[in-house]
């Protein structure tokens, strides 16, 4: 029987994040030695990532990184994917987020796909993240990157349970006067998630969509003909105020709207990004 200890399972177990079942296994393989089992859970992991392809990662973790110097500032904001929140709060796996979220910086990627290729040792995030997979596991993978430029550019990380990492990442660019009132601001919309900047960023076919089922609503409801246009403009002035960042009310003072906030610190929201674990 192979000498090895609870201990030593619970080490490897938080080293790798694999189950149990599976630690175990390897170290009866390895005889007790837990750096060959590590390697046999890498190794049988590589063999089954085709297996988890079609499996859900729909846990994980979003992790931010912001730079402010001279008038200009930059944020990224990477989603890493797990399959249990199990994984996403390993030291393993996060230490792998970290790695990526750098990745990310120094290559300045764009896009997710141009993440995968960048530089990460002497390999590729792409390589790093099969060789994750396969001693974890489960299946892992980036699903959001984003950026966001401006003046002045702030991040707020929420997390949505006290014992797992941030679930909940925002990013907001204002001008140099509204830098005071930024991290206010980004609070305010990971609570209540703005589709849109203001009514000038919502695409035209959304507002003739809002527009038209306005329309078809108050008609069915009977409303005179005469009023049917000024209750469409009311109703879509309400979409505006829901989906719109400036025109919603201020989550700390929903007497003034998130607009009126930033205009009486005399600045401007630029653009922001919300990411949310899980979300499409």
């Amino acid at each position: 029987m192979a000498n090895y200890t609870a201990a030593d399972i619970k080490e490897l177990r938080n080293k790798t994040g694999a189950g149990m079942l599976d630690v175990k296994k390897a170290l009866d393989e390895a005889d007790g030695d837990a750096a060959k089992a590590e390697e046999i859970l890498r190794v049988k992991g590589l063999k089954s990532l085709a297996k988890r392809e079609g499996r859900s990662a729909s846990a994980g973790l979003v992790l931010s990184d912001v730079r402010n110097a001279d008038g200009h500032g930059k944020g990224v904001l990477v989603e890493i994917n797990s399959e249990t929140d199990f994984v996403a709060k390993n030291e393993k796996f996060m230490n792998f987020a970290d790695e990526v979220l750098a990745a990310a910086v120094a290559s300045e990627a764009t896009t997710v796909e141009e993440l995968l290729q960048a530089p990460y040792d002497d390999e590729t995030v792409k390589d790093k993240l099969d060789q994750m997979a396969a001693v974890i596991g489960e299946k892992i993978e980036i699903s959001h990157l984003a950026t966001l430029e401006g003046d002045h550019v702030e991040a707020y990380m929420h997390r949505t349970a006290t014992d797992l990492p941030p679930q909940v990442g925002v990013l907001v660019a204002t001008d140099a006067e509204g830098a005071g009132v930024a991290h206010d601001v980004a609070v305010h919309i990971a609570a209540l998630n703005p589709s849109y900047l203001d009514r000038d960023s919502v695409p035209e076919e959304v507002v003739e969509a809002e527009r038209r089922i306005a329309e078809e609503t108050t008609r069915a409801e009977g409303k005179p003909e005469k009023a049917v246009p000024k209750i469409v403009e009311g109703r879509l002035g309400g979409y505006f105020k829901q989906a719109c960042l400036v025109e919603q009310p201020y989550a700390r003072d929903p007497k003034q709207t998130v607009g009126q906030v930033i205009s009486n610190h005399g600045g401007n929201v630029t653009g922001f990004v919300r990411i949310r674990v899980g979300a499409e």
